[in-house]
Parts: structure tokens; C-alpha cells; sequence
């Protein structure tokens, strides 16, 4: 087996080759273990790795990059640090597709706040290597890709969602992804519901029927 660059756990498909992949990216502050409990209400044909970030915080929990907090500036992201995340999830795709049973032209990205911003920024980056993404309570940060023909874009699935009342990202922020979306002619979906920064029940049951329709 070849090193992984990124720490996971995994749950095993029901599928014992050609599985399709989805590939889990916490928020800022939590771990690989958060996002891990949605796995045993999703389909078993998935085979699902929950992926760790690789900066550690104080005193517990993990980023895929720094949130600055500035007197002058005001809250700001680390974009270095989040293009290096970027592209250490791209080569964790190929190491996973390379070490799992799985098959490499079904994966999906799952992510949540930070994790969305980085699944945005992976796919927009490396289209050839993804195919949905489900980006929960996130936003697109345009300063972490240079954009690609819209042709690059045509095969893949955007499932995109927000709380109404979430403190943490502003929901007007979310509602330019389906514009910038649409721009490019790329497949998507919006929906919005009453919650904080945080994925509702209604959230959970639409996006993982979503998913279904897209994996069989």
C-alpha cells in the first residue's frame, strides 16, 4: 500500500470492486471523525473515507488552513495555506483511487464550511478527477482556482446548501455559488434551510437522495 499524505478512517463499500468514492472534508476546528457519523445512514454501495486536515489547532481539532483574525483587516483567509490544502486533497484522490477498490470516474467530494471551500476549489481546479460535489454551509473563494473552459466542466454534479440564519458564513455569501455556477454552464442545485451553521435532518435526506440518483 503507498502512503497516504492526509490521515482518513474509512468505511468499506458493499462493493467488492468499482465502488463509487466519497471523500469527506470536515470544517475548521473539527476532525475526520465529525463528518464520519453521516456514514452508516448513506448508501452502502458507497466506499466512504473521511479525510483529516493537516494543520493542527490548540487546544484540539484540525484546519485546512488559517482564519486570521486582525484588528485592521478584520476576519481573513490563509489562501497559500488553502491552495497547498487543495492540492494535497488532489493527490490524496489519486492515492485513494489507486489503494481502494473504488472506481476513479465516480467520486464524489463531501464537504462542510471549510471543507466545502476546499471541495469548490479541488473540483474547479481538477474537474478530471471528481465528479459531484455535495458543498454544505460553504462558499466559492475565487482566489484559490484560475478557471478552466467551461468545457472541463460539463460532467459534474454541484449539490450546494445553506442555513438562513448561519453566523458563521452569511447565507448571501452561499447564494453567489449558484450564479457563479450557472456562468459556467455546470450542473447544480441550491437549497436553503432554516438552521444555523449546521446541516439539518430535511438537509441530510435531500442531499443524500440526490447522491443516490448520481452513483447508481
Amino acid at each position: 500500500m503507498e502512503d497516504f499524505n492526509l490521515h482518513h478512517i474509512t468505511r468499506p463499500s458493499s462493493l467488492t470492486e468499482n465502488a463509487p468514492l466519497l471523500l469527506l472534508f470536515h470544517g475548521y476546528g473539527s476532525d475526520e471523525n465529525d463528518l464520519f457519523s453521516f456514514a452508516q445512514e448513506l448508501p452502502e454501495e458507497l466506499f466512504i473515507i473521511s479525510v483529516k486536515a493537516p494543520y493542527p489547532m490548540q487546544p484540539y481539532g484540525n484546519a485546512w488552513y488559517a482564519i486570521n483574525f486582525d484588528a485592521e483587516k478584520g476576519k481573513w483567509s490563509d489562501n497559500e495555506q488553502a491552495i497547498k490544502s487543495r492540492d494535497l486533497i488532489a493527490t490524496f484522490i489519486d492515492q485513494a483511487v489507486a489503494n481502494y477498490p473504488v472506481n476513479k470516474d465516480n467520486v464524489t467530494l463531501l464537504g462542510f464550511s471549510q471543507g466545502t471551500i476546499l471541495s469548490y476549489a479541488v473540483a474547479l481546479t481538477y474537474p478530471e478527477k471528481v465528479n459531484n460535489i455535495i458543498a454544505l454551509s460553504g462558499y466559492v473563494n475565487e482566489d484559490l482556482f484560475d478557471i478552466k473552459e467551461a468545457s472541463s466542466y460539463k460532467h459534474l454534479n454541484f449539490y450546494c446548501s445553506h442555513g438562513t440564519v448561519d453566523q458563521v458564513i452569511p447565507i448571501d455569501w452561499a447564494r453567489q455559488a449558484p450564479k457563479f455556477l450557472s456562468a459556467l454552464n455546470i450542473n447544480h442545485q441550491f437549497s436553503e434551510f432554516p438552521v444555523g451553521h449546521g446541516v439539518a435532518p430535511q438537509n441530510f435526506y435531500e442531499f443524500n437522495e440526490w447522491l443516490k440518483k448520481l452513483i447508481i
